[in-house]
């Protein structure tokens, strides 16, 4: 047994998902409010026998370790160190070294931190202290953030950190500069620290290990400080500037409960917003939005208000986050404070300013397209022309078909050009790049509706019938002689049912631990599937008779057939013209004699 089974095996599902929200037991099994969206019907089913998890609707699901990750917004590594505690388990990592290194590097950045912050409440940081009061920041919000001062001195951290005279080990040269925390003297001789007088603020991951600083310069210092305002951490083996959001770890909670997250600019903002109760307020800590950031958020939430400076509309369309959001197919907003302020000043001088501009922040396309046509005369054509191409160009990452409609809809209606015409010029546009083509359906692409209003009436009754089959495998071999994998109308489900038949008649049991390493075995990922269909069955039809059962069987197949059946036909009449239209009369025949052994078929089909 793995580490991870190990872990997974001294766990109970249904106690790890009870930390986060509430469960009651149903039948066999548990249900909740979805914790991923918002919904006022529980479609969130726990099984505790097969320690899996589903929501019908939002379609998410998997075992213990995938919903922390989800929840968390932690990796399958950080998910078995967050998990392996409370499972009693002692990890023993693969790569002991790398491992080791890791965790020696953690050590020496919290050592540092606790050193910057120690110093920051002494004599000798007394200036920036005050510097942070008079920026409105109060003394437990310091402590709580952990801020605090690098000396002016060349080297106080760093032999502080060799000697590590709080806990009586030592850490080598090379580790405390790995950690980002010292410099290389030219010629390779000796050291000196990189932060130096200057007010420390700490970033820590989501899992809340100190893992770099960003440094302000002394305020006395500005105007003849040549290193710059503001200094940051390199790269290390622990930071990566990309992966991490300042406060996140902070912020998570308040993300999943207010369902947003308010994107800043800069660390005093996000200090300041937490103090003032905007605790869902994390910083990018002043660049783009990358994709794994945004992918962070998405584990929290699926909504950005993002409250930057964005005066200029030409910013907008060239700002990459705010792009990748929308390929990622994220509900983005516009946060316009007052005068052009950051939420920092805002703050500061009238609370309710935020709190007003984030109640009535505008989606961003309605707020582009509003900048970019505001003083035009939209009845001359080449103001029209302008802004359509404008506008078009940030609609092409829009993601989501409906969202993508919508707007397309509201840029006709501005414009008084027609819709089809906008829709032609966005499909090549985007031809290129290949995320829609000319030709696709309406309902193709994520629509973010819940996933069980996505299914056609056939995709769902071929579920519930897979489902019924899962539960109460016993009628395998009747449906297998009665109904065909062709039947079925997804692909996947199709697939499934082989999979199905071919296990059963080989062992003539079906047990669903055996069949799951079955399908994983092959390769194409239905396994997922056996979950959402063991969760359905027992969620729809945990009280049924085997009788029951059997009755329902009966009628989906039936249903499932006149299904087929029908599709079977359109193809026919289709042939039968072709044939007709090229007087292939041989071939005519046959098909026409098909048709009628289907029509045949279609009336001896009786729907209970």
């Amino acid at each position: 047994m793995g580490q991870s089974e190990e872990i997974k095996s001294k766990l109970d599902i249904v106690e790890v998902i009870r930390e986060y929200v509430p469960v009651k037991a149903v039948g066999a099994n548990f249900q909740a409010l979805c914790p991923f969206h918002n919904e006022k019907t529980p479609s969130f089913i726990i099984s505790p026998d097969k320690q899996i998890w589903h929501c019908f609707g939002c379609g998410r699901g998997g075992d213990v370790f995938s919903f922390v990750m989800e929840k968390e917004g932690l990796n399958f590594s950080e998910v078995l160190r967050h998990l392996a505690p409370k499972a009693g388990v002692v990890l023993k990592h693969e790569n002991a070294a790398a491992y080791s290194r890791r965790n020696r590097l953690l050590d020496v950045l919290e050592l540092a931190g606790k050193y910057y912050a120690r110093l920051l409440e002494k004599s000798v940081g007394e200036a920036a202290r005050a510097y942070l009061i008079g920026r409105g920041l109060s003394e437990e919000t310091l402590r709580e953030w952990k801020l605090g001062y690098s000396p002016a001195a060349w080297d106080e951290l760093y032999k502080f950190l060799l000697t590590r005279p709080l806990i009586g080990k030592k850490f080598t040269d090379e580790e405390i500069f790995l950690a980002g925390l010292t410099v290389r003297k030219e010629g390779g001789r000796g050291y000196y620290d990189r932060f130096r007088d200057r007010i420390m603020f700490p970033i820590f991951d989501g899992s809340n290990n100190l893992i770099a600083f960003t440094a302000r310069v002394n305020p006395a210092k500005e105007a003849t400080e040549k290193m710059g305002k503001y200094i940051n951490s390199p790269e290390t083996p622990v930071y990566e500037k990309s992966r991490v959001l300042f406060g996140l770890s902070r912020a998570k909670t308040s993300l999943r409960r207010e369902d947003q997250a308010l994107i800043m600019e800069g660390q005093m903002d996000v200090i300041t917003s937490h103090q003032h109760g905007f605790t869902n307020a994390v910083a990018s800590s002043g660049t783009a939005l990358t994709a794994d950031q945004l992918k962070l958020i998405k584990r929290f939430t699926n909504n950005l208000a993002l409250c930057f400076d964005m005066d200029e509309a030409g910013q907008i369309a060239a700002d990459r986050g705010i792009r990748e959001a929308l390929r990622q197919e994220m509900n983005v907003k516009v946060v316009v404070l007052p005068e052009g302020k950051d939420p920092d000043e805002s703050l500061r001088k009238n609370p309710d300013d935020l709190k007003n501009a984030v109640a009535e922040a505008k989606p961003v396309m309605e707020y582009y397209l509003q900048k970019i046509s505001a003083g035009l005369d939209l009845e001359l054509l080449d103001n029209k022309q302008a802004v359509a191409k404008k506008a078009l160009a940030l609609l092409k990452d829009v993601n989501n078909r409906l969202e993508r409609e919508f707007w397309l809809h509201k840029l006709s209606e501005s414009l008084s050009v027609s819709e089809t015409v906008l829709r032609e010029s966005l499909e090549k546009l985007l031809a290129p790049g290949g995320v829609i083509k000319s030709g696709e359906t309406a309902g193709s692409g994520s629509t973010g509706i819940p996933e069980a209003a996505q299914l056609t009436r056939e995709e769902r009754l071929g579920e519930l019938f897979l489902a019924l089959l899962v539960r109460y495998p016993e009628f395998i071999p009747y449906s297998v002689s009665h109904l065909e994998p062709d039947f079925m109308a997804a692909p996947e489900q199709a697939r499934f049912y082989n999979h199905l038949i071919i296990y059963y008649n080989k062992f003539a049991s079906l047990v669903y631990e055996d069949f799951r390493i079955y399908l994983e075995e092959q390769g194409a990922s239905d396994e997922k599937l056996l979950d959402k269909l063991a969760l359905l069955g027992e969620k729809d039809f945990y009280n049924f008779t085997s009788p029951e059962a059997q009755a329902e069987i009966i009628k989906i197949m039936a249903e499932l057939k006149k299904f087929g059946c029908q599709k079977r036909l359109r193809k026919l009449q289709k042939a039968i013209a072709s044939a007709e239209e090229g007087g292939r009369n041989e071939e005519l025949q046959t098909l026409m004699a098909e048709i009628k052994n289907l029509t045949d078929q279609l009336n001896e089909i009786n729907l209970p």
